[in-house]
Formats: structure tokens, sequence, C-alpha cells
């Protein structure tokens, strides 16, 4: 039962060429960076990287950009990525837009194994093209289907060497649905704690979806962009 690796290195060791894999975070909170860097260090290509951002132009999934790693990216909020901008502009990257809300779900569908839904998001626009659309009580929805992935990268604040994880605040957003949805999901964890030091009601993710565990080294916290009020 202990799942605990000693770096972010030997967790991802074994991610393939063409893998299709699920990242954590929103904004620049919950990235599993030092998951990011093993794979860009792996060297892997082809990558298919479903994320809520493309990360920044300095932060996050741009390292696997700049290393010409990643084949597609299933995304929402993409806005603050040059690499990112210039890559899909340019033919080189393969990119599915899509609505926030719509995305979450088709994770949490995945990884609940449920292959499809039916959402009102997206009827009448881009989003809808190719897709099946159906009338409900006079309505008419789109049909998603499901997102899995090989792998699932995540960040927690803690974690037990079973794999039992906690949350917290924003990082809450994607992480807890994506750890459901990969067949092998990597927890990179800010504590490391022993079974039973984490409060069973206090659990986000048991550790029954989780695989992999591994600690990683103190960093600083960072922000897409500091607003604060004139004084």
């Amino acid at each position: 039962m202990n799942k605990v690796y000693p770096n972010a290195a030997a967790a991802c060791a074994d991610i393939p060429n063409g893998a299709t894999i699920l990242v954590g975070g929103f904004g620049l909170c919950g990235v599993p960076n030092e998951a990011i860097m093993a794979v860009r260090d792996l060297g892997v290509t082809g990558l298919t990287v479903v994320s809520n951002n493309a990360g920044t132009s300095t932060s996050g999934l741009v390292h696997l950009l700049n290393h010409r790693q990643v084949k597609k990216m299933m995304s929402s909020y993409v806005g603050e990525n040059v690499v990112f901008e210039q890559q899909m502009l340019s033919g080189v990257l393969e990119v599915e837009l899509i609505p926030q809300g719509t995305l979450s779900e088709r994770i949490r569908a995945g990884g609940a194994g449920i292959p499809a839904f039916f959402t009102p998001t997206g009827v009448g626009t881009l989003v809808a093209e190719g897709k099946e659309v159906r009338e409900f009580n006079g309505r008419r929805y789109l049909m998603e289907r499901g997102i899995t992935g090989d792998f699932a990268l995540v960040k927690a604040f803690k974690g037990d060497r079973f794999g039992n994880l906690v949350f917290r605040k924003t990082s809450r957003n994607f992480n807890p649905m994506m750890a459901t949805a990969g067949r092998v999901t990597i927890a990179e964890v800010e504590q490391l704690v022993e079974p039973g030091e984490i409060e069973p009601d206090q659990v986000h993710t048991p550790a029954i979806f989780v695989q992999r565990v591994f600690q990683c080294q103190p960093h600083e916290k960072q922000i897409e962009r500091r607003t604060v009020r004139k004084r």
C-alpha cells in the first residue's frame, strides 16, 4: 500500500510518447509543476494534454510547449501563454477549446464511468460542430463525451502514503476530478503524512483513485496577475 515515490522523475518515468495526460490546476493554483518538469526532462513527445489552463509564458505547461512535446491541447482558458498562442496560430499545436463548465463535467463524467452527457452549453455555436444535438422538454442539448487519460498529474496540499489527498481552496477546482479520471494518477503533495493523520471527513480524493505520491520541494506561490487597490 505504500505508494510513495522518491521524486517526480521516478513517479513519471514510464509516461510514454503519445500519452494523454490530465494536468490539474486553476490559473497557477494547484499546478503540479515538478511533475510537469519531470515530463519535460523525460523527453516524451506527441502528448495530448487536458488542462483548464495552458500555463503562462513562463510557468506551467509552457515548459512542455517550448520543447514541442505537446501534439494537442484540450483547454478552456488559454489567454496568458504567448507560446501557446504562437503554436496554435501557426498550426503546430492542435487545440480543442472547451467551455470551462463543460470541460469540468467531461472530466468528472470520465472519472465516474459516464461515457457521455447532454448540456445546453455550446448549442448553435462552433462548439457544436460535428456533435449530436437532441431536444429535451423543448430545449436543445449538445452531447459531450467524458474525458479520461492515461495519466493524471495533480497537486495536493496534503497526502498520506496510501494516496488520500487534501486540496486547498482554488486548487480544488480541477484536481479532484482529474484524479478520478486518470488510469494512473500521480499526486504531487506539499505535505506527506502517515495514514491516519488526515481526518476521514477531510479527505477530498480517496486513496483508491491515486497510484503514486511524491513530496515536492518548497516553492514560492505564483500569481498570474497581481491586482491591488490604490492606496
